[in-house]
Order: structure tokens, then C-alpha cells, then sequence
């Protein structure tokens, strides 16, 4: 069966419904799946989760699936960046799940290789460790964690192959891999779509093994999330 698809629409075809789980690749704007994104806004589902870093920015990335009020929970390790999410949690409209950045990565690393869950120093003591089972190893408090597996995983990656095999480009490459293992059904966008054999294996970040569905997607915006600029020295 060909992992092949026209757009994001036809790859996500089956698997959108209200209440799953989403795990989205991605940091900040860089590396996101926006056309994967876009479908989902599309499809009109409700009462989500959405795994991922941050949530974007009010009108791009994962943003855009607040403002409908899609979004019912968010596993993140950072929020700012959007008005929408501060008002939504604020007012009890959205929930949040906290997670230190290295632990959410971990997390999703542990769902992608079965690991159920792990034991971390980081956030001992802390709020993060409310509600969760914490030991002594060697003399060093530790919390447990939980894995991360998604309904569906959407990544975003610069080349693929038909079989599925991404590979990322550079700061692009970010969460996406973690996020690429951690689905049940994963569903790559990709810049190139290039026949079987055309990648170098020792260049392919995440296997083919690991996608269900590939497509090609016609233009990506790619915008900056935050523009510095500075005078030329003599202006």
C-alpha cells in the first residue's frame, strides 16, 4: 500500500475526530506541519489534546487551532508567544499539562520506544511533581513520568523518500523526530518528495518504518516568529 498522498487532507483522511490525542513536531514556527495544521482547523474536530513544545503564535501554527476553541488540553513546555492561550487558560476554557522541555522530550522519546514511563530528577520539589510518584535512587529524589504515545503524530521534515524516510534540516529537525515515533499513525509533510534510494541512509533521521502517510506540500510560509533587527554600524 503506497504511503504516498496528494495533500495533507487526503493523508489525514479517516483519522481526524473529536477527543484524540495529536503530538505535533515542531519548535516555536521552525519545523512546523503546517499544512497537517491547516487540515486539522479544517476538519472542524473538537475536544482535542495537543502534544507539542508551544502552541504558536495567535494566527499561525498551532495558534490557529485555539482560536475555534478546538484545543481542549495542551502538553507543553512553553506558552508564551500567544495572547489566545493566556486568555483560554485564564478562563478555564483550555487545560494545561506543564512539562519541562527536556522531560517532554523524553516523554515522547519513552511512547515511541514502549517505554510506559521513567524516572527524572527534574521537577522534584516543584508543582510538576504534584500528583506523581517520586523515589530515592542513590541518595537523588526522582519523579516518574509517563510516555507520551499520540492517536496521530504530524512532523514536518525538509526531504522523504516514498517509503517514508525523513530527513530534517538542521534547527528544523527539533521535536520532530521524538514527535514522528511517539503516534500510533504518523502523518510527514515534507519539502521534497524523492524516489526510494535517493537518500543517503546515513543521512535519514527517521525511518520509514516509523510514517504511515507522506505527501509534498505546495508552499510553506515559514515565518519568523519574532523579527530583530539592528542599524548598520555607520547609518
Amino acid at each position: 500500500m503506497t504511503k504516498v498522498c496528494k495533500n495533507a487532507t487526503e493523508a489525514l483522511e479517516g483519522r481526524l475526530k473529536d477527543g484524540i490525542t495529536i503530538i505535533a513536531g515542531g519548535f516555536g514556527l521552525c519545523g512546523i506541519p503546517e499544512h497537517a495544521i491547516a487540515a486539522i482547523k479544517a476538519s472542524g474536530i473538537k475536544g482535542i489534546t495537543v502534544v507539542s513544545n508551544n502552541c504558536g503564535v495567535d494566527d499561525f501554527g498551532l495558534g490557529i487551532l485555539l482560536q475555534p476553541q478546538q484545543v481542549k488540553k495542551m502538553v507543553s513546555s512553553y506558552v508564551g508567544e500567544n495572547k489566545t492561550f493566556e486568555r483560554l487558560y485564564l478562563s478555564g476554557e483550555l487545560e494545561l499539562e506543564f512539562a519541562p522541555q527536556g522531560t517532554l522530550a523524553e516523554r515522547m522519546r519513552a511512547g515511541g520506544a514502549g517505554i510506559a514511563a521513567f524516572f527524572t530528577r527534574t521537577g522534584y520539589g516543584t508543582v510538576i511533581a504534584e500528583g506523581k510518584e517520586t523515589r530515592e535512587f542513590d541518595g537523588e529524589h526522582y519523579v516518574m513520568e509517563r510516555g507520551i504515545v499520540g492517536d496521530i503524530a504530524i512532523v514536518k521534515a525538509w526531504k522523504g523518500d516514498k517509503s517514508g524516510n525523513l530527513v530534517y534540516r538542521k534547527t528544523a529537525r527539533n521535536f520532530n523526530p521524538l514527535a514522528a515515533t511517539a503516534g500510533r499513525f504518523t502523518v510527514a509533510e515534507v519539502e521534497e518528495l524523492v524516489e526510494v534510494g535517493e537518500l543517503d541512509p546515513n543521512e535519514i533521521h527517521t525511518p520509514g518504518v516509523f510514517v504511515q502517510k507522506i505527501f509534498q506540500g505546495e508552499k510553506f510560509e515559514k515565518r519568523i516568529e519574532r523579527v530583530t533587527t539592528r542599524e548598520k554600524e555607520g547609518a
